[in-house]
């Protein structure tokens, strides 16, 4: 018998304990991958539809390589959500797989307890991990000197074309070097067009002494049968929300609504539940464990759908999932069959039905620059190192006012670009010579943007969705698909029942979001200047405010991201955010009511602020008693920059000692509040000058 047959017969008694079926075969192109990684000992790219069976292919290969007596397989998994998936794959094939991540930190000791008694099959790790100081420098090499197989799943984080990019994973191109020749190594996805596809593959073919090892490269079919796609275009959110109360009930079975942005997420789940539909809100802010439960109870169908942003994407693993709606649209056709992918992946039909909105592009546009890294920001952080001394992140956010999630993702383009390095204690610079790639910034910039027109073309296009899907891939098997709106007819109800609409437009026209206080005098700020640190004394603190609503919000986010445009004008309050904001001071719950009305001395839009406080003190029968004086300019520096530097540039900036104010509360009146450093800064000038509680009340929360 030769070893290809052993091979096949053993991986196929794998399988069938994996699925839990006795006639269980191979998918055209499963067997190949895993006498590649087995038999062979290659190196492989998989990139097949969502559903096809990746994981088998890994599964499988891992118990027939320890049967040869080779180690653990590490599999590099970027969701917590996609690790307990494939844990609970693992245990019903046999596999003894477990994971070190950010949520099991308490486990870690018997964990690698077990590795060290060759206890464990697979091991998962985040690419995070990986360059945790400790572990890449105490516990990687010795996985790599025992490793017997490489697994990174959703590989096209691995390229910078990717439409999920990630700088953790650029790093394993590192890693894979490190391994000998005959180290399997598996990248696996659903998403790469043929431009991704080269650049994995390239990044899969370095060996150790800098020659090219050969990647067997496993491409099928990207059409999703199960799938009947559609488009319904419905501009306003009032139109869009009010279609999901009115239809949500008659989609098949349980699935995903997905939304653009965390406050989007979170207002469309009140209203569902509101309206009596069993639905969650699923977001990167909802609490790690309300996550895991919320995913528990969509699997066993006890809510009807999660309403959530992409953090719900990669990997969630519910085969039968019956539906995805998208209120927004994703930037890229490449995202959007992601997304949709985890819909009908063990059933014979699932609706797809994207609902985009007209301020899509506008989120696009708002995500895709944060995420890219500037030349200036990037030679600030690497002139802030040095190469002996680390700093932790706060303290080099206080250094070079950028604020902590933008520096975070920066640190780790430099770590990969090798300027900086993460070491105990915080970071370090390597001394290596360092160029900024304006060019290669400027061509993903540029494919970003081309991306985004392909999902509007997707949106308006009246051929197949479906093969327009698998072209946006590179697919050369796309085909009509014989299913979707533009195949057949619209399958899906237009009408919006008249009370649902009713609901909608109430729950988009409610009003009030909290402004919290801060309550601690950010780290560093003794370095800029600024004589304070610790705590903030509870008798200079501005008390709970309010603002109109967030910037992206559905409801009255829309008006207020044209008043706040660039290009808007200053202009006197329009009365319907005038009403909108007195409505806001009627529900608000203070403990004792404001006696005066004062307003912060803007700069950019003065006609819209004190047009606005007049506004609310003549509503509300209390004497406005003017602006806070500006002091030396006013405040300095970039709204943009971190909490640390945002105070400096306000503090000591405003002054309240030419105000009368009269004994009791002062609503402080403001148009956009970010950081909320000013309005603490103020709030403290006024508490200091005889208000008894300083009321803010913004006109916009950015967020």
């Amino acid at each position: 018998m030769t070893t290809a047959t052993t091979t096949r017969d053993d991986a196929l008694d794998v399988l069938r304990a994996l699925v839990g079926r006795d006639d269980a075969e191979f998918h055209e192109g499963q067997f190949e991958a895993i006498a590649t990684l087995v038999d062979d000992r290659r190196r492989a790219l998989v990139v097949q539809r969502t559903g096809w069976g990746k994981s088998a292919v890994y599964f499988v290969a891992t118990l027939l390589r320890r049967r040869q007596g080779a180690g653990p397989t590490v599999l590099v998994s970027p969701l917590l959500a996609l690790m307990r998936d494939q844990i609970a794959a693992a245990e019903r094939a046999g596999v003894r797989a477990v994971a070190i991540n950010s949520t099991n930190a308490h486990e870690w000791g018997d964990v690698l307890a077990a590795l060290d008694r060759d206890e464990v099959d697979v091991l998962l790790v985040s690419p995070e991990r990986l360059n945790n100081p400790s572990f890449r420098d105490e516990r990687l090499p010795v996985l790599v000197r025992r490793m017997g197989m490489l697994v990174v799943d959703e590989a096209h984080c691995i390229s910078d074309w990717g439409h999920d990019f990630r700088p953790d994973y650029r790093r394993l191109a590192e890693l894979i070097a490190q391994l000998p020749d005959d180290v399997p190594v598996l990248a696996t996805t659903a998403t790469a067009n043929s431009r991704v596809v080269t650049d994995v593959a390239e990044q899969l073919e370095h060996a150790a002494d800098e020659r090219s090892v050969e990647v067997v490269t496993i491409r099928g079919p990207l059409a999703r049968a199960s799938l009947r796609l559609g488009v319904l275009r419905l501009p306003e959110a009032r139109g869009r929300l009010g279609w999901l109360l009115s239809h949500l009930d008659d989609l098949p079975g349980s699935g995903i609504v997905y939304a653009l942005t965390v406050s989007a997420a979170n207002d469309t789940a009140r209203m569902l539940r509101d309206a009596g539909h069993e639905v969650r809100a699923y977001t990167g802010q909802t609490d790690p464990a309300e996550r895991e439960e919320s995913e528990r109870l969509l699997k066993e169908n006890r809510v009807k759908a999660l309403v959530a942003t992409s953090a719900l994407g990669m990997g969630f693993d519910k085969p039968d999932l019956g539906f995805v709606v998208h209120l927004g649209a994703p930037s890229s056709p490449v995202a959007y069959y992601q997304q949709v992918g985890r819909a009908g992946r063990a059933t014979e039909n699932a609706d797809v039905l994207l609902m985009p909105g007209r301020e899509d592009p506008d989120i696009w546009h708002h995500f895709a620059t944060a995420a890219m890294p500037t030349e200036e920001r990037a030679s600030r952080v690497i002139a802030a190192l040095s190469p002996d001394e680390p700093l932790s992140t706060p303290a080099l956010e206080s250094i070079v006012d950028i604020r902590r999630s933008p520096l975070e993702l920066l640190l780790k383009v430099l770590d990969v670009d090798g300027a900086v390095r993460r070491v105990r204690g915080g970071w370090v610079s390597t001394g290596r010579p360092w160029v900024y790639d304006a060019d290669r910034y400027d061509r993903i910039a540029a494919e970003r943007r081309a991306e985004q027109q392909h999902m509007i073309d997707y949106e308006r296009t009246d051929g197949c969705r479906m093969e327009f899907l698998q072209r946006s891939l590179d697919d050369a098997t796309a085909a009509p698909c014989g299913r979707c709106d533009n195949c057949t007819e619209p399958w899906f109800p237009t009408s919006i029942d008249s009370s649902a609409a009713e609901t909608a437009a109430a729950s988009l026209d409610r009003v009030g979001v909290p402004i919290e206080p801060r309550a601690q005098w950010p780290t560093g700020a003794d370095r800029l200047g600024v004589p304070v640190k610790g705590r903030i004394a509870p008798d200079e603190r501005m008390a709970e405010g309010r603002a109109l609503a967030r910037l992206t919000d559905l409801g009255w986010g829309g008006a207020l991201r044209e008043v706040f445009a660039e290009s808007a004008a200053d202009a006197p309050i329009s009365g319907a955010l005038r009403d909108a904001a007195v409505r806001v001071l009627a529900d608000w719950p203070w403990a004792e009511r404001p006696v005066a009305v004062v307003s912060m001395p803007a700069r950019r839009r003065p006609q819209l602020v004190e047009s606005l406080a007049r506004g609310l003190a003549e509503v509300g029968r209390l004497p406005y008693v003017g602006a806070l004086g500006l002091v030396d300019g006013g405040p300095t520096g970039d709204a943009g920059g971190n909490s640390a530097y945002r105070l400096a540039g306000v503090w000591a900036r405003f002054e309240a000692s030419a105000l009368d104010l009269p004994d009791g509360p002062v609503l402080l009146v403001d148009d956009l509040a970010d950081s909320r450093w000013t309005l603490t800064v103020a709030a403290r000038e006024l508490r200091r000058a005889g208000a008894s509680a300083v009321l803010p009340f913004a006109l916009a929360l950015r967020g």
